[in-house]
């Protein structure tokens, strides 16, 4: 409990947050490091996953051969691509740019596999009915697609994107292990300092950090859930009916 209580007293003492105090502080630039690479992994996979996740769930194509592909790299481990990537890297860029890719790049297929999973599933749990009948009424595919399959798909959309940014707020940590910044270079530091103190700060730095992330997905998760699913499933045809070819 005294070690809880001290790591308490660590972040919120002001002095640990003023600028210019030394490493791994001030807190503050650790945070903001951390949700850059937060925002800048979860950016590129959702760049990848999201149109390959549509075109799957669309057309129903290359479905077992992604599902296989996206299994493997939930098995790859992050810390060994970041580390294998920087090595290779390493010997055409200087090292903190290979060891930004590196981190990057792991952190981004860490998160596609969720994505892909919520983008393609969540359009094909979309009634059969309700696409038949927007064929009907002259939507072309692309119109069915945007005006009709993802609105009523995005709360799993988004409990995709959920998963996979709280996956890579938990796991951008090992950035600090290449000597980047982020929350990891608060309990590396304690690490090296054998100070259980600051390593259970950074920790609980990054739990609060994923509990505040996934509050707020789960928010919007359950807005487009009422908008959409509630709203739009319960009168999909007319809906259709009411948009119908442009």
């Amino acid at each position: 409990m005294n070690f809880v209580l001290d790591a308490l007293r660590y972040i919120f003492d002001p002095a640990s947050w003023a600028a210019g105090a030394t490493s791994p502080l001030p807190l503050g630039d650790r945070l903001v490091e951390h949700l850059e690479y937060t925002a800048i992994s979860a950016g590129a996979a959702a760049l990848i996953a999201l149109p390959l996740g549509f075109y799957i769930g669309h057309t129903g194509r290359w479905r077992q051969t992604v599902i296989g592909v996206t299994g493997a790299m939930r098995a790859l481990p992050a810390l060994g691509v970041l580390f294998f990537i920087t090595m290779v890297a390493g010997y055409q860029l200087p090292f903190l740019v290979a060891a930004t890719v590196g981190s990057l790049i792991a952190l981004t297929l860490l998160a596609i596999p969720s994505i892909l999973a919520g983008a393609y599933s969540g359009l094909e749990s979309v009634d059969r009915q309700t696409i038949d009948a927007a064929r009907a009424n002259g939507m072309t595919e692309m119109q069915i697609l945007f005006r009709v399959e993802i609105p009523l798909a995005l709360p799993l959309i988004i409990g995709g994107l959920r998963a996979a940014v709280l996956q890579v707020i938990a796991t951008a940590t090992i950035a600090s292990f290449a000597g980047l910044g982020g929350l990891g270079r608060v309990i590396t530091s304690g690490i090296a300092l054998n100070d259980f103190t600051v390593i259970l700060a950074g920790a609980l730095l990054v739990t609060a950090l994923a509990l505040v992330v996934d509050g707020l997905f789960a928010i919007v998760q359950k807005l487009t859930a009422t908008r959409f699913e509630a709203g739009a499933r319960s009168g999909a045809d007319a809906s259709v009916a009411a948009v119908g070819p442009e």
